[in-house]
């Protein structure tokens, strides 16, 4: 059943993780004034000729991002059709829509008139919401025609646990993307502690850079403490269990990933293995989002 549907719904899922890992490489090799302040034109070119390197990324990153914008909405539309008998399914295209019309709305306005950090970290933030987005109607399309989809029974804390947990974890998206566009990755060169210091100060790029590191300690510790209740009360939903273990490979993939990058002096492989597991971490916890939402079925 969606043959179709599930196939450009995955193609448009892979397409969405390349443009959020080619943003985090705009970040990355400070790319974002590739094309100037001109959009959607490129230094008023439909196509630039003889670019930089910085042009060629920043270019590529708009071409595969209006794309993907097209597709996104394709989608939305196409499952708001075929599924809409399905209580997410037009929750989640409203959203897929505005989300991916937002994070466009946002990437142009920070070329032509210039954004504060603040505003450049939530592009990535709102670029992750589109992800889930549209992984999620692509679950939908799958679920779809099964005799019995997951729905859980667990208790009121344990969903509103789940709740805390995902929205926690937005924040330290956001955190970390704040880091990056404010230059502070490598303003603590040394790990556990902070330039030697335990508590360095809340102020400049150290203070951001701290503020990320305790965001990221206390998301692990999140993280963990769902997979221990699982295991030991819900180990029986196979949804919960395996999602609470996926969970935990993220985040403690995350945390690695994070020390590497100070030792490694921001590589970009570890930067861009950073972004590209904490995306996939709150699409995981979406999803259990998703099922704790439904009724349980009898």
């Amino acid at each position: 059943m969606h043959r179709l549907l599930k196939i450009y719904g995955v193609i448009t899922s892979i397409g969405m993780l390349i443009v959020l890992m080619q943003g985090a490489l705009v970040t990355k090799t400070g790319s974002g004034e590739g094309c100037g302040a001109s959009w959607p034109l490129c230094f008023g070119e439909v196509i630039p000729t003889s670019p930089a390197i910085e042009t060629i990324i920043e270019y590529s990153h708009r071409v595969v991002s209006g794309l993907l914008g097209l597709m996104v909405i394709i989608l939305a539309i196409w499952a708001w059709k075929k599924l809409s008998h399905l209580r997410e399914t037009k929750f989640l295209s409203i959203m897929a829509v505005f989300f991916i019309i937002f994070q466009g709305l946002l990437g142009a306005g920070a070329v032509v008139f210039g954004q504060s950090s603040a505003i450049l970290a939530l592009h990535f933030g709102i670029s992750s919401l589109s992800l889930a987005t549209v992984v999620l109607l692509t679950v939908l399309a799958f679920e779809d025609g099964k005799q019995k989809v997951p729905a859980p029974l667990v208790s009121k804390g344990y969903r509103n646990y789940v709740y805390f947990v995902i929205i926690y974890c937005y924040l330290a998206i956001y955190t970390g993307a704040y880091v990056k566009h404010t230059h502070a990755t490598l303003a603590c060169g040394d790990f556990p502690l902070c330039n030697g210091q335990l508590f360095p100060g809340l102020s400049g790029p150290v203070g951001a850079h701290f503020m990320h590191r305790v965001f990221g300690i206390v998301m692990f510790i999140l993280i963990v403490v769902l997979f221990i209740i699982t295991i030991k009360k819900y180990k029986h939903e196979l949804t919960l269990f395996y999602g609470s273990i996926i969970a935990f490979i993220l985040v403690l993939g995350q945390v690695i990933s994070g020390i590497s990058i100070i030792y490694t002096g921001n590589s970009l492989v570890t930067a861009m293995f950073h972004a590209l597991l904490i995306c996939l971490l709150f699409t995981a916890l979406s999803y259990l989002t998703m099922v704790l939402f439904r009724k349980p079925q009898n």
